[in-house]
């Protein structure tokens, strides 16, 4: 397989460990969450669940490529003021803030399991040459290292054109591996913030955990980001199961103008790791988020679950706690204004 051994990304360092040791997050030589979190998974049940992974897949894709609007590059550099956004499918945010490109979790390569012999096939075709239109990014963020949002093939394609990253505590090795000039790459622990150009953004906790490979599980850190400027306060909540740490961001970082919330990917088994829709609407009401987005869907098939649920009981959850929604087509330029509040999936 093309590029196999450089999937894992780079490797765990005696160097390294010791760094990651100064953070109150690595405890007995790994990452902790802020609060007790599993897996509920036994040995027995893997097969069954790696079955329906990449057989059963009826209502779990959609029937046909979900189609994207090509990038009007002039349209999105236009106006410097105003925050604006592009969701390409599951996490990857591409946005405009005070007069800079920023892009988030830019996973666009076509499988999410490139390290498995069965593909998680991407519900979108030729993502990946969406990179060739892109504006230059003056900012890359990457919330933590998971196939699903750390791909390979899309940091090579982003690489000459990409000026800085943010990233979480750890990932750096990945890029410094795959070619990225470490001077470039700052790295965040939780509740780390850095002003980019009059944007405060800070790496906020969530609950979830990191790995590529066999070894390397918490071996760095997972988090969410927020952007506060003098007119707007936005937040990428990042991969999480529901936990405490939702009320302290509000309190600490809030009340946000617009969040984009994990909804997707969820199961009983791995409950306390990924939200189910109601508890992502909750979290966002705990965060003090006043208008909100799902992100995390609409991308891969990484649970059981049909592939429209998460944005139909997001909604559901939303109209029933009266929190604004927003629904964007993937590729649709959008301001937080704009009322994306009708389902464009069926």
């Amino acid at each position: 397989m093309k590029n196999f051994k450089k999937q894992f990304g780079g490797k765990l360092t005696d160097s390294l460990t010791e760094r990651y040791n100064k953070s109150e997050n690595w405890k007995d030589g790994k990452f902790l969450n802020l609060e007790e979190t599993s897996m509920s998974i036994n040995f027995w049940e893997i097969p069954k669940l790696l079955y329906k992974q990449f057989s059963d897949k009826e209502k779990r894709e959609p029937a046909k490529p979900l189609p994207i609007i090509p990038l009007d590059k002039k349209a999105f550099l236009l106006d410097d003021i105003n925050f604006k956004y592009i969701w390409y499918g599951h996490s990857v945010l591409l946005m405009r803030m005070n007069a800079k490109t920023i892009l988030i979790d830019p996973m666009l390569g076509p499988n999410a399991s490139p390290i498995a012999p069965f593909k998680t096939k991407r519900f979108s075709e030729d993502t990946l040459n969406l990179i060739d239109d892109f504006p230059e990014i003056d900012l890359m963020l990457l919330s933590h290292d998971h196939y699903d949002h750390l791909d390979y093939d899309s940091i090579q394609k982003l690489k000459n054109k990409t000026k800085e990253y943010y990233v979480a505590l750890g990932v750096k090795r990945h890029l410094v591996a795959w070619g990225i000039d470490p001077e470039i790459i700052t790295e965040f622990d939780w509740w780390n913030d850095a002003t980019f150009t009059d944007i405060k953004i800070t790496f906020t906790p969530s609950r979830h955990f990191s790995g590529r490979g066999l070894t390397d599980r918490s071996k760095s850190l997972w988090g969410g980001w927020t952007f506060k400027t003098e007119n707007q306060n936005i937040w990428f909540s990042g991969d999480s199961g529901y936990g405490t740490h939702f009320k302290e961001i509000g309190e600490k970082l809030g009340p946000f103008d617009f969040g984009f919330m994990e909804n997707g990917q969820y199961n009983e088994k791995w409950h306390q790791i990924h939200m189910f829709p109601e508890e992502s609407i909750q979290a966002a009401l705990e965060a003090k988020v006043k208008k909100v987005m799902p992100v995390h869907w609409a991308g891969f098939a990484l649970a059981q679950h049909d592939w429209t649920e998460p944005a139909e009981k997001f909604q559901e959850a939303a109209t029933k706690n009266n929190l604004d929604v927003s629904f964007p087509k993937l590729g649709e330029i959008c301001s937080i204004e704009d009322l994306n509040d009708k389902a464009w999936w069926f």
